[in-house]
């Protein structure tokens, strides 16, 4: 549990669990993601300087519509600059988790060896959660949110998550790139403490990715709910299917 690689303390909650995994070949390279809602990949074919192609593909959404998220995917990557692939824009018109994982697969692309990230966010407690991110099995990251403003480390005591973008800027690029996960993986956690219910008409959600944008949302069905990695046997993106 995240507590334990803070302190000796023991946490018998449930938690967010997240996997992203990047897997580079030669001229290839496999990104895939896995937490409660998701499940998902992007593979990404490039020459060594260009986007050559790129596919997505929902293994679990949770949206009717999000299936036809991958030719947004297409059209916004192919051809770009695999160094620029995080400046594309158009990410509200995208999945945005089909396009942070292809940014990452894309910044991984002439990688020698695959790169894990696992991320974990407990439910709150007395409004406090503590969150963690390890890179290739070594923690490399602790935070500690209380009320939706961060309480540690102290580098970044009292800020909200839209106050991070400075300091996240101002790391190195391997700390900068984890720092964005676990800020990303905080925000989305959140919906483990809100009714499904509440969570499943589009069209009171704002615009935020393709399922949300008008012409999507109406017609927009939820097909799948939470899957809890709390209690479950298996771990997200166990034998990277």
């Amino acid at each position: 549990m995240v507590r334990a690689a803070l302190s000796n303390e023991t946490f018998s909650g449930g938690a967010f669990h997240r996997a992203i995994a990047i897997l580079p070949g030669q001229g290839t390279v496999t990104a895939l993601v896995e937490d409660d809602l998701h499940h998902m990949r992007v593979t990404l074919g490039h020459d060594g300087t260009f986007i050559t192609a790129i596919e997505g593909e929902m293994i679990r959404a949770p949206w009717s519509t999000c299936p036809g998220a991958p030719a947004v995917l297409a059209a916004t990557f192919t051809g770009a600059r695999l160094a620029e692939a995080g400046t594309v824009g158009a990410k509200k018109q995208n999945c945005t988790h089909l396009f942070d994982i292809a940014v990452l697969a894309a910044a991984h692309a002439l990688d020698a060896a695959p790169t894990r990230y696992d991320l974990c966010v407990e439910d709150p407690e007395d409004g406090v959660r503590h969150m963690t991110i390890a890179r290739n099995g070594t923690h490399e990251m602790a935070w500690v949110e209380r009320d939706r403003r961060f309480v540690e480390p102290p580098a970044i005591a009292g800020m909200g998550y839209k106050d991070m973008g400075a300091w996240i800027a101002s790391l190195d690029p391997a700390r900068e790139e984890m720092a964005r996960l676990l800020r990303g993986s905080a925000v989305i956690s959140h919906g483990r403490q809100i009714p499904m219910e509440k969570q499943s008409n589009a069209m009171r959600i704002p615009p935020n990715c393709h399922t949300f944008q008008p012409g999507q949302r109406e017609r927009a069905r939820r097909i799948s709910g939470i899957h809890d990695f709390t209690e479950a046997m298996d771990r997200p993106l166990d034998g990277l299917g």
